[in-house]
C-alpha cells in the first residue's frame, strides 16, 4: 500500500463504505474481546470458580441476560471486557491481626481491596470454597492464560488466512521496457537504442524477487538501491518463476533520473529546475504482488508480529512522548506510532471507503489490521503487572515457587499469596493505562496516523 495514497473521495458511497468498515471493525473487536473473556470464563467454570458477570465493554449494561449464576451483557465503552470471578483477592482471615497498621494511602488501598473481596464473597453466599484465590497456582495460571491465548489463536488463524488464502506482499518485477529510457520524462524507446539490461538478463514481468546480491527477501527500496549503486557492475538476482527458482545476472546501465524526495515528489534545484542524478538502471519496474505461502510460514509470521508488538511496548514511553508532541505540537505522527482502537477503527474505515482499490486489497488490509490488533492484545495482556492477566500469572508463579521452597525447607504451607498488597501499584498501572488510552484516542482523532501515505 506504499507510494502515492489512494484517493479518499467524499461521496455518499464513500461515507457508507466508511461506516461499513467501522461496523466490521466493531464486530471484529467484539469477537476478539468476547473470545478473550470466553477463554477465562470456560476454564473458571471448569475449575468450579463462581463467575457472576461476563461483560463486553464497560459502563452500564445496554443489553444483558442471566443464565444460571452468571449475568452476560454488552456495555457501551468498547475498550475491553471482563468476567467477575468471586474472590480474585485473598481477604484477611477473620480475627487475624492486621499486618498493616499505618493509616496512610498504602494501607487504605490494601484494606479496601481485601474488604471488597470479602464483601464479594459474602454477596455470593459467604462460602469462599469456590473463590478464585482458592485454586492451586497452576489452575489460576490456566484461567488467566486462557484469555490472551484466545487472542493469539485468533491472530494465528487470521495470519493463516492472509498468507495461505491471499498471500504475502512480495517484491516483484511488474513491468519492463525493451531499452533504458534516457531520462525520467522519456516514454518510449528511440531507434538505435540497445536492449535493456533486464531484457538481456532474461527478467520477465511477474518474476518474484527472492534475493538480490545475497540479500534474502529484499524490499522494493533494497532492490532499487542495489540497482542504482551498481551501474556497470553485475548484480545477481534470484527470482521465482512458475514455481521454479532462477538465478539471473543483470548489469545496470548508467542513466539520468529525477531525484525523488521521501514524500514521493520530484526534488527541485534552487533555480526551480528539476534535480537529476546519474544512477544505475535496468529497465524494469519494481512493485509488490501477493504470493501465496505454505502453512509453514504462518507461525514465523506470527512470531515476527509478537516480537514487533513486544518491541513497541518496550519502547512505549518514548513513543508516547512522540504521540504527545504530535497531538499538542506540530510534529507528524510516524507510521509505527502506537494507536488506540479508535485509530484502528478509523484506519479500517478509510480502507473501506478508498476509491479505485480492489476489494481483495481492502479485505487483506482489514484482516491484517485485525490480526495485528489481536497479537497486540495478547502481548499487552501478558505483561506481568496487575490488573493485566500477566500480573495474576506472575502472582501465581511466585506463589508456586514460595510453596515449593517452604516444602523443601520443611516449613508449613504459606497458603495463597496476598495480592492485595500490590493494590497501590495496581492503581498506578490503572491510572497510567487510562492516561495512555486517553492520549492515544485524542491523538487518533486530531492527528491520526497516515498508514497509506
Amino acid at each position: 500500500m506504499g507510494g502515492v495514497p489512494y484517493p479518499l473521495t467524499v461521496t455518499v458511497e464513500s461515507v457508507l463504505l466508511f461506516v461499513l468498515g467501522v461496523v466490521v471493525f466493531i464486530i471484529g473487536l467484539l469477537v476478539s474481546i468476547g473470545l478473550h473473556e470466553l477463554g477465562h470464563l470456560s476454564f473458571a467454570k471448569l475449575f468450579n470458580v463462581k463467575v457472576t458477570q461476563y461483560s463486553l465493554g464497560f459502563g452500564k449494561a445496554i443489553w444483558s441476560f442471566r443464565r444460571g449464576e452468571t449475568e452476560y451483557g454488552i456495555r457501551p465503552i468498547l475498550l475491553g471486557g471482563y468476567i467477575s470471578m468471586v474472590g480474585m483477592l485473598k481477604p484477611r482471615a477473620t480475627g487475624r491481626p492486621n499486618a498493616i497498621t499505618n493509616t496512610g494511602m498504602y494501607g487504605a488501598f490494601v484494606q479496601d481491596a481485601r474488604q471488597a473481596s470479602a464483601e464479594q464473597i459474602a454477596d455470593a453466599g459467604g462460602d469462599d470454597s469456590r473463590a478464585f484465590y482458592r485454586l492451586t497456582p497452576w489452575k489460576r495460571i490456566i484461567v488467566m492464560v486462557a484469555g490472551p491465548a484466545m487472542n493469539l489463536v485468533i491472530g494465528i488463524v487470521l495470519f493463516g488466512v492472509l498468507l495461505c488464502g491471499f498471500g504475502a506482499p512480495t517484491t516483484t518485477f511488474t513491468s519492463s521496457v525493451d531499452c533504458v529510457l534516457p531520462t525520467s520524462q522519456s516514454t518510449r524507446c528511440a531507434p538505435g537504442d540497445g536492449s535493456s539490461p533486464a531484457k538481456e538478463a532474461g527478467i520477465r514481468d511477474g518474476d518474484v524477487v527472492l534475493a538480490v546480491n545475497g540479500t534474502q527477501d529484499p524490499t522494493i527500496a533494497e532492490v532499487s538501491r542495489v540497482f542504482k549503486r551498481s551501474a556497470g557492475k553485475a548484480v545477481t538476482v534470484v527470482v521465482e518463476r512458475d514455481g521454479q527458482r532462477r538465478t539471473l545476472e543483470v548489469t545496470p546501465q548508467l542513466a539520468t533520473r529525477d531525484v525523488v524526495t521521501d514524500r514521493g515528489t520530484v526534488a527541485k534545484n534552487a533555480d526551480g529546475s528539476t534535480k537529476t542524478q546519474q544512477v544505475g538502471v535496468v529497465g524494469v519496474s519494481i512493485g509488490q504482488s501477493l504470493v501465496r505461502q505454505s502453512p509453514a510460514a504462518v507461525l514465523p509470521a506470527t512470531g515476527a508480529q509478537i516480537a514487533a508488538s513486544a518491541h513497541l511496548i518496550i519502547d512505549l514511553p518514548q513513543r508516547l512522548v512522540a504521540v504527545w508532541n504530535a497531538a499538542f505540537g506540530a510534529e507528524e505522527r510516524s507510521q509505527d506510532s502506537p494507536v488506540s482502537v479508535v485509530g484502528v477503527g478509523r484506519a479500517i474505515g478509510e480502507v473501506s471507503s478508498m476509491s479505485g482499490v480492489p476489494v481483495v486489497d481492502k479485505a487483506y488490509t482489514i484482516l491484517g489490521l485485525l490480526a495485528s490488533l489481536n497479537i497486540g492484545l495478547f502481548v499487552l495482556n501478558m505483561v506481568p503487572l496487575l490488573p493485566l492477566d500477566g500480573g495474576h500469572i506472575a502472582g501465581a508463579l511466585w506463589e508456586a515457587v514460595k510453596r515449593r521452597a517452604h516444602q523443601l525447607a520443611g516449613k508449613p504451607d504459606p497458603g495463597a499469596i496476598d495480592l492485595a498488597k500490590s493494590m497501590p501499584l495496581t492503581m498506578v498501572v490503572v491510572v497510567l493505562l487510562a492516561g495512555m488510552s486517553a492520549l492515544l484516542i485524542y491523538a487518533d482523532l486530531v492527528r491520526p496516523v497516515d498508514l497509506f501515505g
